[in-house]
């Protein structure tokens, strides 16, 4: 039989242990066969700190995991038991698989982000946002345009009244509720 992609839900924040614990569980119940691939879904971000670019890791899916398996009643029990692990996605007892072309799809934009970082914070033209550091901090403006390969944003920022363009770095703003 074929291995099927399964969504586990996980507790949040816990998704590399339930991976690497689950990994451990199926060697010592001698099941490697039987499972093909675990993957915790994640991206690389970019954002600016103090001046410097820095690239982190980022969950895609948090409190999620996928696991590529021929499921049974056996290597059901395997993943259900294992620590950490609320259950599969689909229906309990008998979870539905992703569809192939699903899980192609988020391994190849797992794959498609590593290779190019997207900003930490995504903000588009139009967003309200409060400036958090610098000379214009606690002031509130407009995203005017937005410089992802730079970690620049321009905002337009209500002076005397009159609205006037200043550029910021990306983390030196949040959006306003």
């Amino acid at each position: 039989m074929a291995h099927k992609w399964y969504i586990v839900h996980t507790y949040s924040g816990f998704e590399n242990r339930v991976k690497t614990s689950l990994e451990e569980r199926i060697k010592q119940y001698g099941l490697e066969d039987r499972f093909s691939e675990i993957v915790v879904p994640t991206e690389k971000v970019v954002e600016v700190v103090k001046g410097q670019r820095r690239t982190s890791s980022r969950k895609v899916y948090p409190g999620y995991i996928l696991v590529k398996m021929d499921l049974d009643k056996e290597t059901w029990h395997l993943v259900q038991d294992t620590p950490k692990v609320t259950g599969f996605v689909g229906g309990q007892n008998n979870p539905t698989p992703l569809p192939d072309s699903e899980a192609e799809r988020i391994l190849h934009q797992m794959e498609e982000r590593s290779l190019h970082p997207r900003p930490k914070h995504d903000f588009e033209k139009g967003d309200k946002v409060i400036v958090t550091e610098g000379p214009f901090a606690n002031f509130t403006g407009v995203v005017d345009e937005v410089r992802p390969d730079k970690g620049k944003v321009r905002v337009l920022v209500s002076i005397f009244g009159r609205a006037t363009p200043v550029e910021l770095e990306v983390g030196h703003i949040q959006k306003a509720s």
